[in-house]
């Protein structure tokens, strides 16, 4: 295999930095920003774009490198759920990271308060620590989906820190994590054939795909209930949304000595639409 350095293209890095799930680093911090902290100009632009395109290069792209020779023997990779760059193109790959990534970061100190730059660096290094040898936060079970979580739920509060709010909406973003996590964890079972032969350690080859499966079922529905707890019966109908989640992951309950099976792929992609739709709701909700 030919190993020397190669320029990456634009379009690998356009599927580099999965497109398709742009807006779910995009939004919370819109939502942050815009929403909760009242403001829109041209920083709330700068940072849409940072956590739509660069963010998900960084998070992905860094991912991709450290993950090459395990994606190698993973079925789902090399689509909407990764990409596999061959090693000649690393080097280049990392590059694009750095220097896409360095303006944004600059701009969001010189113009964001300390807590704010606090937070940053907090998910900057949450974001190289999931993935880089030596840490491989991604490896240690129930820290993976903590931190994979983490990496969607932390634009909302930097956004919020960001515009200097007044409120960061804690018990929503409580719940927002568990729901973030509970996604990473249930699609971390259609893994665990693939990371048991290339000895990735997950929360789902820890546990085992049954209780996986219950503790996402059970993480899913305690989100549910506690949005009309926290806010009150008139939210409800929120809390509700939960309920395709629920149904998508319970109905692979009776497959789970087979963690190979097709019911637990197509349950997973069943959530990229159901995101979008709930996503779209919300964001009605806070208009």
């Amino acid at each position: 295999m030919n190993t020397s350095s190669k320029s990456i293209s634009l379009k690998e890095l356009f599927k580099v930095s999965r497109p398709l799930w742009w807006v779910t680093t995009m939004m919370p911090f819109v939502a942050g920003y815009y929403f909760v902290g009242n403001r829109a100009d041209l920083l709330l632009i700068v940072g849409a774009l940072y956590f739509a395109v660069v963010y998900n290069l960084a998070l992905y792209g860094i991912n991709d490198i450290f993950d090459y020779e395990s994606d190698m023997l993973n079925p789902r990779k090399n689509g909407i759920h990764g990409a596999i760059m061959p090693k000649s193109l690393h080097r280049s790959l990392w590059a694009w990271i750095k220097w896409t990534s360095l303006p944004f970061i600059i701009v969001f100190l010189l113009l964001g308060s300390f807590a704010s730059s606090e937070w940053l660096a907090l998910m900057l290094f949450m974001l190289v620590a999931y993935s880089i040898a030596g840490l491989r936060f991604k490896e240690r079970p129930f820290l993976d989906s903590i931190t994979s979580s983490f990496h969607y739920t932390s634009p909302f509060i930097f956004g919020c820190l960001l515009a200097r709010a007044d409120t960061y909406y804690l018990p929503a973003f409580g719940i927002f994590f568990l729901w973030a996590a509970s996604n990473h964890a249930f699609g971390a079972v259609q893994d665990i054939t693939p990371d048991t032969k290339a000895k990735i350690k997950s929360i789902a080859t820890y546990l085992g795909a049954g209780k996986t499966v219950l503790l996402c079922t059970i993480l899913y529905s305690f989100s549910a209930v506690l949005v009309p707890i926290v806010y009150g019966v008139q939210f409800l109908p929120l809390g509700l949304l939960m309920l395709p989640y629920i149904y998508f992951v319970a109905r692979t309950y009776p497959y789970c000595k087979d963690d190979t099976h097709p019911i637990f792929r197509a349950s997973w992609e069943k959530f990229i639409y159901c995101n979008y739709v709930v996503g779209f709701i919300l964001t009605i909700t806070l208009i």
